[in-house]
């Protein structure tokens, strides 16, 4: 369908920053909204930030003030700006897509499409 895939991730010290990228691909016919969740060791997945086509933006509170989501949708990109990054940032950061791509028979489908994830880990 509709694959993703995420780039950017590592090792950063506490303060440090990193730029997440995800790249969505296929007969993409929109995408509504493009964003970020993360999973810790022994945690549920949670929504970091998402982005609309139209350029509204959510975030968690944890993250306000310091990750900035951004979009290209001219290339069905996403970026996920982090600053003052903290050991409890430390995550599995999954990129997330939704939106309509042409099928069989030049039918418009909807999709909602995951990365593998990107490991970012926070520590001195």
């Amino acid at each position: 369908q509709v694959p993703v895939v995420e780039s950017g991730g590592g090792l950063v010290q506490p303060g440090g920053s990193l730029r997440l990228s995800c790249a969505a691909s296929g007969n993409i016919f929109s995408i509504n909204t493009m964003g970020w969740y993360r999973q810790a060791p022994g945690k549920q997945r949670e929504l970091v930030a998402t982005a609309t086509s139209g350029g509204s933006t959510k975030y968690a509170d944890s993250v306000k003030g310091r990750f900035t989501v951004s979009r290209d949708n001219a290339k069905n990109t996403v970026y996920l700006q982090m600053n003052s990054l903290k050991p409890e940032d430390t995550a599995v950061y999954y990129c997330n897509a939704a939106g309509y791509y042409i099928g069989s028979y030049y039918m418009r489908q909807t999709f909602d499409s995951w990365g593998q994830g990107t490991q970012v880990t926070v520590s001195s």
